[in-house]
């Protein structure tokens, strides 16, 4: 994301894989700022890294607690055990489940199959707990009180980096599961989420 200078104005133009287009008002340049990000589409609107802090520490401690009442609760009604630790036979089948996701052909069984279960634990109980204890070995506060959490880590700037990736991996694992709806029967799956009814083809397993 760039702002070029022309004969009617400065654009600006994002490249994409080489492809480039103009997005002046959306990316690259806004307002007759050179930004990445127009300031209707950020928080705060305007350039602070103070408040840009801020707000990322308030959403970040929201995430947080709702990850904990989702982790406390599915482990108090067992879905963890119940519904997310793969089966023996899972595992040893992985290699098929893979074969027919990259095929774009889905069971829609009641369970989860073996791709999900592994997905979602290592999101869970891996990522999610690095991103949020690098965050801390991040912040100067944080380092005084525990300077555990940077021994940790071997330095803040590995902590950076492991955050950043983190990040980057539950930005994937949201759009890949977004992806995976739609492929899969965007209105079939939001009924189910809905009704809890999943209509099957002839032949397969129905959870209703």
């Amino acid at each position: 994301m760039r702002a070029e200078n022309t004969d009617s104005g400065p654009i600006g133009v994002t490249t994409i894989f080489g492809f480039s287009f103009q997005t002046t008002g959306i990316l690259g340049y806004s307002a007759e700022t050179s930004r990445g990000f127009p300031s209707w589409s950020t928080i705060p609107s305007y350039r602070s890294l103070a408040s840009g802090r801020n707000w990322h520490l308030f959403f970040a401690w929201v995430f947080v607690l709702n990850g904990l009442v989702y982790v406390v609760a599915s482990i108090l009604n067992r879905h963890v055990w119940r519904d997310l630790v793969p089966s023996l036979g899972q595992i040893r089948g992985i290699g098929r489940t893979i074969s027919e996701h990259v095929r774009f052909r889905f069971d829609h069984g009641r369970d989860y199959n073996v791709l999900q279960k592994l997905s979602y634990l290592a999101i869970i109980f891996v990522v999610l707990p690095l991103v949020i204890l690098a965050g801390l070995g991040m912040s100067p506060a944080m380092d005084a009180a525990f300077p555990w959490i940077v021994d940790f880590f071997s330095g803040r700037q590995t902590a950076r980096t492991i955050h950043f990736i983190a990040g980057s991996l539950i930005v994937l694992f949201v759009v890949v599961h977004v992806l995976m709806v739609l492929i899969s029967g965007v209105w079939n799956n939001l009924r189910s989420m809905i009704t809890g009814r999943y209509s099957v083809k002839s032949g397969e397993k129905s959870d209703e």
